[in-house]
């Protein structure tokens, strides 16, 4: 009888970390899901306003509509392709990819939506047993695990204030779009 009770102890507990695995893929897919149905609604709030507004800022202090896109994309480049990928990370002041500069609403959307397709792909084939890889983040110490979520939030709050510059605009925001 001890035999049997250790053999079906030793079975479940090997079992454990297949479990766990198929729940880390589950949570990748589910990521991968999200990402892409935040990246259509931000590309909505980016065609509804008119180019002329792009410069717009709800107070002198905030980010343009324009900035508030460009810092989408260079902090999903920057979560996804450095911190997640592993590739040497571009810096803010000296980055040129992600500045608004003379771009027009065009080539901004465009480079949101190729930026978006970049992450995306990287994610889709991200290897769950690094989810709990720690590195350091703004002298915090995080897990992939947290990064993917931190990505998730800071488009979510540059995207709120894009629809902020809509209705200050007199427009009318894209409805909102579930699970997100």
């Amino acid at each position: 009888m001890k035999k049997v009770i250790f053999c079906s102890l030793f079975l479940l507990m090997s079992c454990v970390p297949l479990i766990a695995q198929e729940q880390d893929k589950a949570f990748v897919r589910d990521y991968v899901e999200r990402l892409d149905n935040s990246r259509k609604y931000l590309l909505l709030v980016a065609e509804q306003m008119p180019e002329a507004q792009y410069n717009f800022k709800a107070t002198p202090e905030s980010l343009s509509f324009a900035e508030n896109l460009m810092h989408i994309g260079f902090a999903m480049d920057w979560h996804s392709q450095s911190l997640l990928g592993g590739r040497e990370a571009r810096t803010w002041a000296t980055d040129t990819v992600f500045k608004v500069a003379d771009k027009s609403k065009i080539e901004m959307i465009g480079l949101i939506d190729k930026t978006f397709e970049q992450a995306l792909t990287l994610l889709r084939e991200f290897d769950v047993s690094q989810l709990e890889d720690r590195l350091d983040y703004f002298g915090l110490d995080r897990t992939k695990r947290h990064i993917f979520m931190l990505l998730a939030d800071h488009i979510t709050h540059h995207r709120g204030q894009m629809l902020v510059s809509l209705r200050l605009n007199g427009i009318v925001p894209p409805r909102y779009v579930l699970f997100q």
